[in-house]
């Protein structure tokens, strides 16, 4: 794979894009993104690499112009997982989610029998989304026994006098 195109973002805001040395808008920059450009945001005086900030900035303004992607209860969801040991969890499955929904939009764009296709990835999500759910059930268990253990084990140290 090749470098990520470097973008750097100034102090007063602007973008410079240093492979055609010239400024850019966000819009350009979500335009590199969507024709899958791997791009690296700086910032310009610290040289912090900015990305995530910056494409969280063009979601946030994708979801203010047009029909939002995230309802206000997903997003009320997804805050209440930050912090939360199931934080790691999420972050993966979602991951997870996203690229397999990306793999099936590609192999329809690439199929001519789409309707046949259709029921064979629908097959498909269900069994890789089942693998996932019963993953995300057996760490739950898992953690959810090594809680209980650790609970026993602080009782078979200070056990309670009987009255």
């Amino acid at each position: 794979m090749s470098e990520p195109r470097v973008i750097k973002k100034y102090p007063n805001r602007r973008l410079y894009d240093t492979t055609i040395s010239s400024y850019i808008t966000l819009e350009d920059v979500k335009r590199l993104v969507v024709e899958q450009v791997a791009i690296k945001v700086i910032d310009a005086r610290s040289q912090d690499d900015i990305t995530h900030s910056t494409l969280l900035q063009i979601i946030i303004e994708q979801e203010e112009s047009g029909p939002p992607l995230f309802t206000t209860p997903i997003l009320q969801q997804m805050i209440r997982f930050y912090g939360s040991a199931m934080h790691p969890l999420f972050s993966q499955i979602f991951e997870q989610g996203m690229q397999l929904f990306t793999e099936q939009q590609a192999m329809l764009s690439e199929e001519h029998d789409q309707f046949n296709r259709m029921s064979h990835l629908t097959e498909q999500s269900i069994s890789q989304w089942q693998q996932l759910q019963s993953q995300w059930i057996q760490s739950f268990m898992a953690r959810q026994m090594r809680k209980a253990e650790a609970a026993s084990a602080v009782e078979a140290e200070d056990p309670q006098p009987t009255i």
